[in-house]
């Protein structure tokens, strides 16, 4: 007998299938290697990307507002492949987040930056975050505040700006980029912020370059650390659910 239930339909105009997490993701100039949000061999399961038109790191920090719709086209149009959930790579992103999730008919979480709330809610109350972004001075509070991080959020911030490689490669785009340098001067970024900060009990990687060093952070710090790879597992997990067997 046919199980009515099992009918399919094609959503009018989806060729594609497959993909439940669409990325939105900036014009860069420097390797993305396996680990980087931009990587699609970094997942369990398949993502789908597309690239904001004219949009790269400088006019990103600098809260370039006309990035906002070409962002929002590009998330339009992988909610129309099937995407079941927007994410942004980039941390800074977050500038764009309530507007994005106003418009979008699938969550959206446009930065690493909406598990701060999550994560500084499991701290005790004399413990505090830890994030390592990278450019400081671009992590205002109206950045913050867009993914729903209080004033007085238990947060300490450390930036990458001044850190050599990770400047010249990532945030300038020179073309190539020393990984084993950088993940020096991500961990050391992460130490120096514990050892200035004793109460920082869990870390935060903001940036999407970041997850490749994550393991390294927490084998330096033996803390707790979250980056954006943590929220797309965790996106993915909550927009395909599976089934279970087994016995009891």
């Amino acid at each position: 007998m046919h199980d009515a239930d099992a009918v399919i339909r094609q959503t009018p105009g989806q060729m594609i299938g497959g993909h439940a997490v669409g990325i939105i993701v900036l014009n860069v100039g420097y390797p993305l290697i396996p680990g980087n949000v931009a990587n699609a061999m970094t997942y369990r399961f398949p993502v789908r990307y597309k690239v904001v038109r004219d949009a790269d790191i400088p006019r990103l920090l600098a809260g370039d507002r006309s990035l906002l719709e070409p962002s929002l086209q590009a998330a339009q149009e992988l909610v129309a492949d099937g995407c079941r959930a927007i994410v942004g790579a980039c941390g800074y992103f977050a500038k764009f987040q309530p507007e994005m999730a106003e418009a979008l008919p699938v969550p959206v979480f446009m930065s690493s930056l909406c598990q701060v709330p999550m994560i500084v809610g499991a701290l005790r109350p004399s413990e505090r975050l830890g994030i390592v972004c990278a450019s400081r001075p671009a992590l205002d509070r109206a950045t913050l505040a867009a993914v729903g991080v209080a004033d007085d959020a238990p947060i300490e911030i450390a930036g990458m700006e001044d850190s050599d490689e990770f400047r010249t490669a990532i945030l300038e785009g020179k073309g190539w980029m020393d990984s084993g340098q950088v993940e020096q001067e991500v961990v050391a970024a992460a130490t120096r912020l514990c050892d200035d900060h004793p109460e920082v009990s869990a870390l935060l990687l903001e940036c999407s370059d970041m997850p490749p060093y994550a393991k390294a952070v927490q084998k330096a710090t033996g803390l707790p650390v979250w980056d954006f790879l943590s929220l797309i597992d965790w996106i993915e997990r909550g927009v395909v659910q599976r089934s279970y067997a087994g016995f009891i």
